[in-house]
């Protein structure tokens, strides 16, 4: 999920320069007053989003399987946890009736 993010962040870095490669050379339109910055980042998000949907998607399947399999694997422990409760308590039980 790291690696995902990361190679996310590369893309929506890159997007930003561009975005402000083509503001600065008046190539694209420039914000509002002093909401140029904001202006500049709200392009790369819009630009980076599609991107990296398209470009990243062999690694958010690994990702999400690699979550799955965690999430299966804290399943089968909290289940085992579970049926070791249930045999102490079973065996504390059957110890008690006997006395």
């Amino acid at each position: 999920m790291l690696r995902y993010t990361l190679m996310r962040l590369g893309i929506f870095a890159g997007c930003l320069v561009v975005v402000w490669g083509l503001v600065y050379s008046g190539l694209a339109p420039r914000g509002l007053g002093s909401s140029n910055g904001l202006w500049v980042v709200l392009l790369a998000l819009l630009l980076s989003a599609p991107i990296s949907f398209v470009v990243l998607r062999k690694e958010r399947d690994r990702a999400s399987v690699q979550i799955v399999q965690r999430v299966d694997r804290m399943k089968a422990n909290l289940e085992a946890n579970r049926s070791q409760e249930d045999v102490a308590d079973d065996t504390s039980r059957a110890q008690g009736q006997t006395s």
